[in-house]
């Protein structure tokens, strides 16, 4: 769908104009559709992709910021996340055996649970394969990576 159609114009400033509407509005898109699907688990984007992180540690201990780091979503207040994920017992946290000041976090069996269940859902293979060539992927992937510098 055009992005003229979407917002019921076709009155743009000039092309940069429109290209960051579209931006903008795609992300929303994407985004909904990932909500939706986090939301039938009773989870957030931000807890999944902190879960993702952790099964990505491959049972090393992690720290909130290594989280932060890593998180697609820096504005994230990674603690409180946290907090929540312990709550649902999808995680666990303990005392650094390195340095008794860190706390060490780990994916718990319930975590992981959710995420093999999440996994084929939260692809955007489907979205982007019926929409989208190899060759146009790879472009839209160029010029993503161009845009943010």
């Amino acid at each position: 769908m055009k992005i003229e159609d979407v917002l019921v114009t076709n009155k743009f400033e000039n092309e940069y104009h429109k290209a960051s509407l579209n931006i903008i509005y795609t992300s929303n898109f994407i985004q909904a559709l990932l909500k939706e699907r986090t939301d039938k688990e009773r989870i957030t984007l931000q807890q999944y992709n902190i879960l993702r992180i952790l099964r990505g540690r491959n049972a090393k201990p992690t720290t909130i910021n290594l989280l932060k780091e890593r998180l697609l979503d820096r504005m994230s207040d990674v603690s409180r996340i946290v907090d929540r994920l312990v709550k649902k017992n999808l995680v666990s946290r303990c005392t650094s055996d390195k340095d008794r000041r860190a706390v060490d976090i780990y994916i718990t069996n319930e975590g992981l649970e959710i995420l093999k269940r999440l996994d084929q859902q939260m692809s955007m293979l489907n979205v982007l394969e019926k929409n989208l060539s190899d060759d146009e992927c790879r472009q839209l992937n160029f010029l993503l990576d161009k845009m943010r510098g």
